[in-house]
Protein backbone atom coordinates (compact mmCIF):
# COMPACT_ATOMS: atom_id res chain seq x y z
CA UNK A 1 0.00 0.00 0.00
CA UNK A 2 2.98 2.43 1.12
CA UNK A 3 5.08 1.48 -2.25
CA UNK A 4 1.48 2.94 -4.59
CA UNK A 5 1.27 5.70 -2.40
CA UNK A 6 4.64 6.97 -2.05
CA UNK A 7 6.27 5.41 -4.90
CA UNK A 8 8.97 4.31 -2.77
CA UNK A 9 9.73 0.61 -1.72
CA UNK A 10 12.01 1.88 1.12
CA UNK A 11 8.78 2.87 2.83
CA UNK A 12 6.91 -0.85 3.47
CA UNK A 13 10.28 -1.61 4.89
CA UNK A 14 10.53 1.31 7.38
CA UNK A 15 7.01 0.64 8.97
CA UNK A 16 8.26 -3.13 9.35
CA UNK A 17 11.27 -2.19 10.61
CA UNK A 18 9.68 0.58 12.86
CA UNK A 19 7.33 -2.29 14.11
CA UNK A 20 9.73 -4.27 14.96
CA UNK A 21 12.81 -1.86 16.47
CA UNK A 22 12.96 -1.72 20.16
CA UNK A 23 11.65 1.66 21.14
CA UNK A 24 10.94 3.70 24.68
CA UNK A 25 6.53 4.11 23.20
CA UNK A 26 4.82 1.62 20.98
CA UNK A 27 4.53 1.97 17.93
CA UNK A 28 0.89 2.32 17.08
CA UNK A 29 -0.90 1.93 13.30
CA UNK A 30 -4.17 2.26 12.12
CA UNK A 31 -5.12 1.62 8.53
CA UNK A 32 -8.65 2.62 6.57
CA UNK A 33 -10.32 -0.10 4.90
CA UNK A 34 -12.88 -0.31 2.09
CA UNK A 35 -14.87 -3.07 1.08
CA UNK A 36 -12.44 -5.01 3.14
CA UNK A 37 -9.08 -3.23 1.33
CA UNK A 38 -6.28 -1.45 2.97
CA UNK A 39 -6.92 2.27 1.38
CA UNK A 40 -4.88 3.94 3.93
CA UNK A 41 -2.88 3.55 6.75
CA UNK A 42 -1.24 5.66 9.38
CA UNK A 43 1.76 5.46 11.59
CA UNK A 44 3.11 6.58 15.29
CA UNK A 45 6.63 5.41 16.26
CA UNK A 46 8.61 6.43 18.88
CA UNK A 47 11.25 9.20 18.86
CA UNK A 48 12.88 11.39 21.61
CA UNK A 49 13.58 15.04 22.30
CA UNK A 50 16.54 16.20 23.34
CA UNK A 51 15.72 18.57 25.99
CA UNK A 52 17.63 20.52 28.65
CA UNK A 53 16.19 18.70 31.72
CA UNK A 54 16.20 15.43 30.10
CA UNK A 55 15.29 13.78 27.30
CA UNK A 56 11.51 13.50 26.75
CA UNK A 57 9.54 10.17 25.02
CA UNK A 58 7.91 11.78 21.69
CA UNK A 59 5.57 10.23 18.74
CA UNK A 60 6.48 10.97 15.14
CA UNK A 61 3.36 10.44 12.45
CA UNK A 62 5.39 8.83 9.85
CA UNK A 63 4.34 7.47 7.55
CA UNK A 64 1.20 8.34 6.45
CA UNK A 65 -0.52 7.05 3.37
CA UNK A 66 -3.63 6.57 0.98
CA UNK A 67 -3.83 4.75 -2.37
CA UNK A 68 -3.84 7.18 -5.17
CA UNK A 69 -6.74 6.26 -6.36
CA UNK A 70 -8.57 6.85 -2.39
CA UNK A 71 -6.84 10.46 -2.01
CA UNK A 72 -8.84 13.79 -1.61
CA UNK A 73 -12.00 11.77 0.27
CA UNK A 74 -10.96 12.60 3.58
CA UNK A 75 -9.07 9.12 4.66
CA UNK A 76 -5.94 10.97 5.72
CA UNK A 77 -7.61 13.63 7.58
CA UNK A 78 -9.87 10.52 9.49
CA UNK A 79 -6.73 8.61 10.12
CA UNK A 80 -4.05 12.05 11.36
CA UNK A 81 -7.12 12.69 13.40
CA UNK A 82 -7.75 8.95 14.81
CA UNK A 83 -3.38 8.81 15.81
CA UNK A 84 -3.76 12.21 17.75
CA UNK A 85 -6.43 10.44 19.72
CA UNK A 86 -4.67 7.56 20.37
CA UNK A 87 -0.85 9.07 21.24
CA UNK A 88 -2.32 9.41 24.47
CA UNK A 89 -0.73 11.73 27.32
CA UNK A 90 2.48 11.90 25.18
CA UNK A 91 3.61 15.06 24.97
CA UNK A 92 4.16 15.94 21.45
CA UNK A 93 3.79 14.38 17.68
CA UNK A 94 6.07 15.52 15.02
CA UNK A 95 6.16 14.86 11.80
CA UNK A 96 7.95 16.15 8.24
CA UNK A 97 5.32 17.19 5.81
CA UNK A 98 3.03 19.52 3.91
CA UNK A 99 2.23 22.96 6.03
CA UNK A 100 -0.82 23.60 4.18
CA UNK A 101 -1.97 19.87 4.61
CA UNK A 102 -1.04 19.03 8.36
CA UNK A 103 -1.71 22.84 9.40
CA UNK A 104 -5.29 22.22 8.92
CA UNK A 105 -5.26 18.82 11.27
CA UNK A 106 -3.49 19.71 14.38
CA UNK A 107 0.19 21.02 13.17
CA UNK A 108 1.72 23.70 13.48
CA UNK A 109 5.63 24.99 13.02
CA UNK A 110 8.16 23.56 15.28
CA UNK A 111 11.01 25.64 14.84
CA UNK A 112 9.45 29.20 16.38
CA UNK A 113 8.14 27.01 19.36
CA UNK A 114 11.96 25.91 19.97
CA UNK A 115 12.42 22.76 18.52
CA UNK A 116 15.15 21.49 16.63
CA UNK A 117 14.78 19.38 13.50
CA UNK A 118 16.88 16.57 13.90
CA UNK A 119 18.26 16.68 9.92
CA UNK A 120 19.29 19.86 7.71
CA UNK A 121 17.45 18.09 5.01
CA UNK A 122 14.29 18.48 6.65
CA UNK A 123 12.98 22.42 5.15
CA UNK A 124 11.80 24.69 8.12
CA UNK A 125 8.16 24.83 6.89
CA UNK A 126 8.01 20.91 6.96
CA UNK A 127 9.26 20.63 10.70
CA UNK A 128 5.87 20.39 12.51
CA UNK A 129 5.01 19.46 15.91
CA UNK A 130 1.34 18.51 17.61
CA UNK A 131 1.20 20.09 20.56
CA UNK A 132 -0.61 18.01 23.05
CA UNK A 133 -1.83 18.56 26.71
CA UNK A 134 0.79 16.81 28.43
CA UNK A 135 3.33 19.58 27.00
CA UNK A 136 5.22 21.63 29.42
CA UNK A 137 6.62 25.12 28.29
CA UNK A 138 10.55 23.20 29.23
CA UNK A 139 10.10 20.55 26.62
CA UNK A 140 12.16 22.27 23.65
CA UNK A 141 15.29 20.84 21.88
CA UNK A 142 16.28 18.81 19.34
CA UNK A 143 13.68 15.99 17.68
CA UNK A 144 16.28 13.12 17.60
CA UNK A 145 14.50 10.06 14.88
CA UNK A 146 14.61 6.59 15.60
CA UNK A 147 17.53 4.74 14.17
CA UNK A 148 14.66 2.83 11.80
CA UNK A 149 14.52 6.49 9.93
CA UNK A 150 18.56 7.06 9.25
CA UNK A 151 19.26 3.10 8.66
CA UNK A 152 16.94 3.26 5.43
CA UNK A 153 17.56 7.25 4.91
CA UNK A 154 14.04 7.75 5.51
CA UNK A 155 14.97 11.47 6.57
CA UNK A 156 14.04 14.73 4.64
CA UNK A 157 11.64 15.53 2.18
CA UNK A 158 13.07 14.60 -1.62
CA UNK A 159 12.70 16.16 -4.89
Amino acid sequence: MHERAFGDPRIPVLVDTLHAAPAPLPPLSFVATVDDRVVGHVMLSASRLDAPRRLVDVYVLSPLGVLPEWQRQGIGTRLVAHALDAAGDVPLVFLEGSPGYYGKRGFVPATPLGFRAPSLRIPEPAFQVAVRPSYEPWMTGTLVYSAPFWDLDCVGLRA
